[in-house]
């Protein structure tokens, strides 16, 4: 079948309709001058309804989704969200509540606010949660903000220093400095944990806390997080824990047990709210009892009961020394109701489950795959494993180009040149959402990309050549991006694809 349609502005023409507006109701007039467009008007098309609908809804099926297919893209948690999640989300009582009404009539949306707080802490062992942050770096910058108003509460004026792991996600230090806090870099060792000798040498009177992701963004777990949490905390500094990998250890670890003093969870990874594409998003925060009075309010408490027997009663309170909110209203709350959603459907059994899998199956595709790619470190891996593209036999072959190769094998390629401290890092993740028949065709789509670097290295330089879109120049596109439709230079452009397709599906003798 035939599906090829032109540009939906090479369909244009004059006088096609794709709306039918009532009559008036209204009494008519004119438009201001000067809000009429005069120049230019050929460049807003005229369609059908027709064309519209089905423009995008090719463009919608181009996209790939976790609803798909395998998404794995490393220190992202790209895992199948539940669609109960989504009908939950849309309970008419939630979806519909006003942010401005009164809490007496958001009972129920307080009452989920209130649990999902108890919930979260009891997974992480903190003794305080606040829902505000709407992102995992809101609730860095929160943290950093906490620890900063902590240290202040306490005449402590020198701790203008925050120590960050070379690991890291690249939000951590930028978020201190955000805050205005100065930044020094703590080295791994050959291990991947942090460099105990460089941290001790690091840690000062002027250190306000450690960042510190756990599973660590090289995908393992930090083995002396005990030591590192009591020599910060001996300088004087507090820990904060990044949550972006906690899908690795629900159930299993708590972070509050093990000397961390905050952390945020990224809602949107561990807990399966729909994620990428720029959002919604929810990071919200958990702390000790030391931090819990300088939290970001408000947060939700549960009333003493009038009388005995009565209604539990919820409302919204500030906490002591709070920073103030970080979020308009109350957070993202459709995020929220995903989370309670989550966790209330697997209990506690259900969420060791989930990171025993995600455990199992990252360290399935390290055992399939570390004998053609290198694994960064020789040791087991937590929730997602870290490779090097670099492939015996065929040196020309870059990460890049295995990425681009496995788009055409059906797959969303992993997180590439990441962490920092890889060289040619493969970061894959395949959550406990993967099946092992899935697994095993990745493993055997990366094998024959391989193969395919070993006897002909440029199938992998023309990668992709299935997509819709072929290789781009990633650097040329951020610095001269194109914003604006420009039939000459898009024709010139589509002539030079077809031709280059034409070339493609030329047989060769």
């Amino acid at each position: 079948m035939n599906t090829y349609e032109p540009p939906i502005f090479e369909l244009s023409a004059p006088g096609k309709i794709g709306a039918n507006l009532p009559a008036l109701d209204v009494p008519a007039a004119e438009l201001p001058g000067e809000l009429l467009r005069q120049d230019n008007l050929a460049a807003m098309p005229e369609l059908t309804e027709t064309e519209v609908v089905r423009h995008f809804t090719r463009i919608s099926q181009r996209n790939y989704c976790i609803d798909t297919g395998m998404y794995p893209l490393g220190s992202c948690t790209m895992k199948y969200n539940p669609k109960i999640h989504e009908e939950t989300a849309r309970y008419a009582g939630f979806a519909g509540a006003h942010p401005l009404q009164a809490p007496e009539l958001s009972q129920g949306a307080l009452r989920l606010m209130y649990e999902l707080q108890e919930l979260l802490g009891e997974i992480s062992g903190f003794d305080a949660v606040s829902l505000q942050p709407a992102a995992g770096a809101q609730g860095e910058f929160t943290g950093v903000l906490v620890f900063r108003a902590y240290h202040l509460s306490r005449g402590d004026t020198e701790r203008v220093e925050i120590l960050v792991p070379d690991s890291a996600h690249g939000t951590n230090p930028a978020t201190a400095a955000m805050v205005g806090m100065k930044v020094a870099e703590v080295k791994s060792d050959a291990y991947g944990n942090v460099d105990l000798d460089d941290l001790r040498a690091k840690l000062s009177p002027r250190t306000a806390g450690l960042m510190l992701t756990n599973p660590n963004t090289v995908g393992i777990f930090e083995q002396h997080v005990r030591e590192v949490a009591q020599m910060v905390h001996e300088a004087g500094g507090l820990m904060y824990g990044d949550g972006a990998n906690f899908n690795a250890i629900l159930g299993i670890v708590k972070p509050g047990a093990v000397g961390f003093d905050f952390m945020h969870y990224n809602l949107h990874k561990t807990f399966t709210t729909p994620h990428g594409g720029g959002g919604p998003g929810s990071g919200a925060v958990g702390c000790t009892a030391a931090l819990a009075p300088f939290l970001p309010g408000p947060r939700v408490r549960l009333q003493q009961p009038a009388a005995e027997g009565a209604q539990p009663r919820y409302e919204f309170f500030e906490p002591e020394q709070s920073i103030g909110r970080v979020k308009s209203f109350w957070g993202n709350f459709g995020m929220l109701v995903r989370a309670w959603t989550y966790i209330r459907t697997l209990g506690a059994a259900g969420l060791r489950e989930v990171s025993e899998t995600a455990v199992l199956n990252a360290n399935y595709l390290r055992v399939k795959l570390q004998g053609t790619y290198p694994a960064a470190y020789n040791r087991t891996c937590m929730h997602e494993c870290v490779l090097r593209g670099q492939i015996a036999e065929a040196p020309q072959a870059r990460t890049l180009d295995i990425a681009k190769r496995l788009i055409d094998y059906g797959f969303h390629p992993p997180t590439v040149y990441f962490p920092l401290i890889v060289p040619e890092a493969l970061m894959i993740e395949p959550t406990e959402t993967e099946s092992k028949l899935n697994l095993d065709a990745f493993v055997a789509a990366m094998l024959k990309i391989a193969d395919e670097a070993r006897s002909d290295i440029e199938i992998l330089h023309q990668a992709p050549t299935t997509a819709p879109v072929r290789r781009l120049d990633e650097v040329r596109a951020a610095r001269q991006a194109i914003l604006r439709y420009d039939a000459a230079k898009f024709g010139k452009l589509r002539e030079e694809g077809a031709a280059h397709a034409r070339e493609l599906a030329t047989p060769t003798v």
